[in-house]
């Protein structure tokens, strides 16, 4: 027997996350019927909350849902340290190891010429205004360790030749090919602590 039509589509939708299969989707479409009424008006809500509110931070590109983010408009942080990272759930990551006391710049990828991905394609010409803009004295590179992260950390590096800022990435305790995702907070922290220097 097949499920009704609307049980099935709310399956499909389920599958559309990343790492939910056949098996998980039915699993949270079936856990759904069972919730509250109350409970599922808020689910929904905030579903659909989140594609009307969240946007992208016009200085870092981090999610918020005003202009700035919470981060960037906060006048205690270091505006002197630029943390640059691949996408907006990394700034949770070292947020909520919570050490790091710097502003941070989301580069919405990485380069990778297989993939076609070039440097015009992610975030990095912002990156470059802000630290002509601003007061900028040092730039972390806290990149996922592969050749993708290798390659975009060397190139704006490059660009960087010259200037009066210190270029440093995040230590790697992190093995190669790691998924920052994963990362325990203490792995994070002592990285962070232990990053070297890429410019003299």
């Amino acid at each position: 027997m097949n499920y009704p039509k609307s049980l099935k589509d709310l399956i499909e939708s389920f599958k559309k996350l990343p790492g939910i299969g056949e098996k998980s989707a039915e699993r949270m479409a079936l856990a759904t019927l069972e919730l509250d009424q109350e409970i599922l008006d808020t689910f929904s809500s905030s579903l659909k909350s989140i594609k009307e509110k969240i946007k992208k931070c016009e200085v870092c590109h981090n999610y918020c849902e005003d202009d700035k983010c919470e981060i960037c408009k906060n006048e205690g942080r270091d505006k002197t340290t630029i943390c640059v990272v691949e996408e907006p759930k990394n700034v949770i990551l070292f947020e909520r190891v919570g050490s790091y006391n710097g502003l941070y710049h989301v580069l919405d990828g990485l380069i990778s010429p297989l993939e076609g991905i070039t440097p015009d394609q992610i975030n990095i010409d912002s990156l470059l205004k802000r630290i002509e803009d601003g007061n900028v004295k040092e730039i972390i590179f806290a990149l996922k360790p592969s050749i993708e992260g290798e390659t975009t950390s060397l190139y704006i590096s490059k660009l960087l030749e010259g200037k009066d800022i210190k270029i440093s990435k995040i230590a790697h305790g992190i093995p190669m090919g790691a998924e920052m995702d994963y990362l325990d907070s203490l792995t994070l922290e002592m990285a962070l602590e232990n990053r070297s220097q890429l410019n003299n």
